[in-house]
């Protein structure tokens, strides 16, 4: 029998054991579990019945295979060319990948690899779908572009300055992230936070703006490429105290990225533990990841999984409310062991996991997916809180479902769950004024219309407003909708309101630079 550390076993046994048993204690895993060759991650495990007690008898595990030295290890793929699995695809749809993925950012990882894609069913497997660059993501014009400078044999500094160009035709900042979101700190721009809403901030660290691996459709793909000034970025966790103390509204901090579980528990510790003596009291703690779906080690064995645990607890038990923001796009991502034993750790915390996705042509645009999917996050623990409209940024037209299919999943998902499903809101659009939910379609005097409702919004009083846009069977976003009335010329009540904020930042902005 390999030496395991005490600490580790009696935590994920969820059971205390003598200290007598025959398990040297220390500071460390000196081995890992593995399941099969297939999951290669932890399993729940039991003591066997062969165990009577004696703390002389060896002890047995069911379902479990201890083989020394294998804890799992976090290997990235930052090219398609680094995947076996691919090979079975034509040679030149692999080369249109890698042109899409120079202009996309491309990672994933050896667990999404071997455990999240059935590779007999690629492309049309839906987490294959969610994570490989497709040549459709990019517009005929710019895939044709980039070809024929390839073909040319052009060298790297043209190709970039190209790919560079072509990116920002993809709106990499949506809904003014930048330009409308970003807070004045001592008459600067303080890059590194965002206070869009009056009651939350969310805050940048620098550590993480990478992650696991990157969804194709995350409205944050600017962050994940290799130029700053597509970045939100802060190592200043003074700042962040200072700024939440100036401004008392702010009763909710969302910590994202990228992913910030990405960083070191230390590191995170830096951020969290300001926040959690006065005069924060009440404060709300957020923390967006995809951690549990693509690397579910990270709360089992990675080296410092005990103290980002640990410290979860510390968050919980200086009163604060902890908010694990999971974003779950299939419910095979929760398939897993690894991912429910993941879940079973972080819930113990006290840490409260709510889930939240979009939803994605080809991965997840049917009710049936969405149902299945809140159904297990339940069973598992979850509160599903949100179903989302994919951003208007980045592969939009390739991943986007019209709002009229977007409101149908939803509803025909909602029908198939009970009540403690149901918590999920939406599907609703992040824009530029706030975030907007789609209640319905009505029919007024032989007319269809949208029923829309801020769900927070930009100005507090639009906050829970509802409002009409004319029914358009090929929308997509809030741009391309309508306000009732003859013609064309009329406009959203939040309209000029919102002209005036933009020109008023603007002018703000121009006298900073």
């Amino acid at each position: 029998m390999p030496i395991l550390n005490l600490q580790s076993i009696t935590t994920l046994l969820g059971m205390e054991l003598p200290d007598s048993v025959p398990w040297k204690k220390g500071d460390g895993v000196q081995s890992a579990f593995r399941v099969n060759a297939f999951e290669k991650c932890f399993s729940m495990v039991q003591l066997s019945a062969e165990d009577d007690g004696d703390p002389n008898r060896e002890v047995h595990f069911n379902m479990i295979e201890i083989q020394q030295g294998e804890i799992p290890t976090l290997k990235l793929f930052n090219s398609i060319n680094g995947v076996s699995g691919l090979q079975s695809l034509p040679h030149e749809q692999r080369r249109l990948m890698n042109i899409v993925s120079s202009i996309f950012p491309f990672r994933v990882n050896n667990y999404v690899v071997e455990n999240l894609i059935n590779w007999d069913r690629i492309p049309d497997d839906p987490i294959f779908r969610l994570l490989f660059p497709q040549p459709e993501m990019l517009a005929p014009k710019h895939l044709a572009e980039l070809l024929e400078l390839i073909d040319r044999k052009v060298n790297d500094a043209t190709l970039s300055l190209a790919a560079s160009r072509i990116r920002r035709a993809y709106n990499p900042h949506p809904d003014g992230q930048f330009e409308l979101n970003v807070p004045m700190v001592n008459q600067r721009p303080f890059v590194g936070m965002q206070h869009k809403y009056a009651q939350t901030l969310l805050f940048f660290p620098s550590h993480s703006q990478t992650c696991h691996s990157y969804c194709g459709y995350c409205f944050r793909w600017a962050q994940f490429i290799h130029n700053p000034d597509l970045h939100f970025a802060s190592t200043e966790a003074t700042a962040l105290k200072q700024y939440v103390v100036e401004h008392p509204d702010i009763n909710s901090i969302l910590i994202t990225g990228g992913d910030p579980l990405i960083m070191r528990a230390d590191v995170l510790a830096r951020y969290l533990d300001p926040l959690l003596s006065p005069p924060f009291e009440g404060l709300e703690i957020r923390i967006g990841t995809k951690s549990i779906a693509f690397w579910p080690h990270r709360f089992l064995t990675d080296h410092d999984a005990e103290d980002l645990l640990r410290l979860f607890e510390r968050v919980v038990r200086s009163g604060h409310h902890l908010a694990i923001m999971f974003h779950n796009s299939h419910p095979r991502e929760i398939s897993t062991s690894a991912a429910q034993l993941a879940i079973k750790r972080i819930r113990e915390t006290g840490a409260i996991i709510r889930s939240q996705a979009p939803v994605v042509r080809y991965v997840n645009d049917d009710p049936g997916i969405w149902a299945a999917m809140w159904k297990q996050q339940v069973q598992l623990g979850i509160v599903p809180y949100y179903m989302f409209i994919t951003r208007d940024t980045g592969p939009q037209s390739y991943y986007q479902v019209p709002l009229v299919r977007a409101h149908q999943i939803y509803r025909e998902a909602q029908l198939q769950v009970s009540g403690l499903a149901r918590t999920a809101r939406g599907p609703s659009m992040s824009t530029e004024p706030g975030k907007i939910t789609i209640d319905g379609i009505l029919e007024i005097s032989g007319e269809r219309f949208f029923a829309l409702r801020f769900l927070q919004g930009r100005n507090q009083d639009w906050t829970g407003r509802p409002f009409l846009a004319r029914f358009d069977d090929q929308a997509n976003w809030l741009s391309d909708l309508h306000p009732p009335g003859p013609g064309t010329n009329t406009e959203f009540f939040f309209e000029q309101e919102m002209r005036v904020f933009k020109q008023e930042r603007h002018e703000r902005l121009q006298e900073f630079i």
